[in-house]
């Protein structure tokens, strides 16, 4: 049995019928095609799956998708040519791309939430994410970029 649930996600309304025990990482991926969330783990130790709810990070394979009905969520395909996806390719802050959009969400967040977040709270934000191929320098790297580039803008008045 379906359960119908209307949910904006990606600034688009969507409603959608999903079974009761299917997670939101699934409905994104199977019922709208929204592959870019990845199924890691999927009980929430990765953050291969992160997308925003609101402004803040989350992994989607820890909600249920009926608990998403009238929720607001943003997936990789819903942001275009921020500051962090400019910063990850000049920085080389990937390596096989697995885990790269879940950082990207997650790093986004970030200069969204705590602009003016210190290496330290970038170590401490950074560590709901996993990542095999890559050290996290690289990934740091880019995240202060943005954050010193979105200070510094800041100021210029």
């Amino acid at each position: 049995m379906k359960q119908k649930i209307t949910c904006t996600i990606n600034n688009e309304k969507k409603t959608i019928y999903v079974r009761q025990a299917t997670i939101l990482l699934d409905m994104l991926r199977d019922e709208l095609g929204l592959t870019g969330a990845k199924p890691g783990c999927k009980n929430g130790d990765c953050g291969t799956c992160t997308i925003l709810k609101g402004n803040r990070p989350m992994k989607s394979c820890l909600m249920l998708a009926v608990e998403a009905d009238g929720e607001n969520f943003t997936t990789i395909e819903g942001i275009k040519d921020t500051p962090i996806q400019k910063a990850f390719l000049e920085k080389f802050a990937f390596q096989c791309g697995y885990c790269t959009s879940g950082f990207i969400m997650n790093c986004h967040a970030l200069s969204i939430c705590q602009p003016n977040a210190t290496a330290y709270d970038i170590k401490n934000w950074l560590q709901s994410n996993i990542c095999r191929c890559t050290g996290y320098e690289e990934i740091k790297e880019a995240m202060l970029e943005v954050l010193q580039n979105k200070h510094s803008n800041n100021h210029k008045t």
